[in-house]
């Protein structure tokens, strides 16, 4: 069978050759599997990743980046990252009693 058609193989025999079978796959053969002459699944290679060549530079004059970039953070968003609540915030808004359901009269 010339390699570009695909080769069919039953159920048992592609139990039985599975590690030869996978190896063709690999190398671009198509498998199909057969249960009792009926085609049941299809073993094939993996599609390449196609690399894309990267070229330094190209986005020269594209990006910007502001002088300040790595300055040390103000305080307040510096303590946010740490899961500190800066005293602005809690300030504003007084915490709330949890909301707790009325109790039904017993009839």
């Amino acid at each position: 069978m010339p390699p570009d058609k695909p080769k069919q193989v039953n159920l048992y025999e592609a139990k039985t050759h599975l590690s030869q079978l996978v190896k063709e796959a690999a190398a671009g053969r198509e498998i199909i599997i057969a249960n009792a002459g009926e085609p049941m699944a299809r073993l094939m290679p993996l599609a390449t990743k196609s690399k894309v060549e990267r070229e330094p530079g190209r986005l020269k004059g594209q990006i910007w980046i502001a002088a300040d970039f790595d300055d040390p953070l103000p305080p307040d968003i510096l303590a946010a990252f740490y899961g500190e609540v800066p005293d602005l915030v809690t300030s504003l808004e007084e915490p709330k009693a949890p909301h707790r359901p009325k109790k039904r009269k017993k009839r």
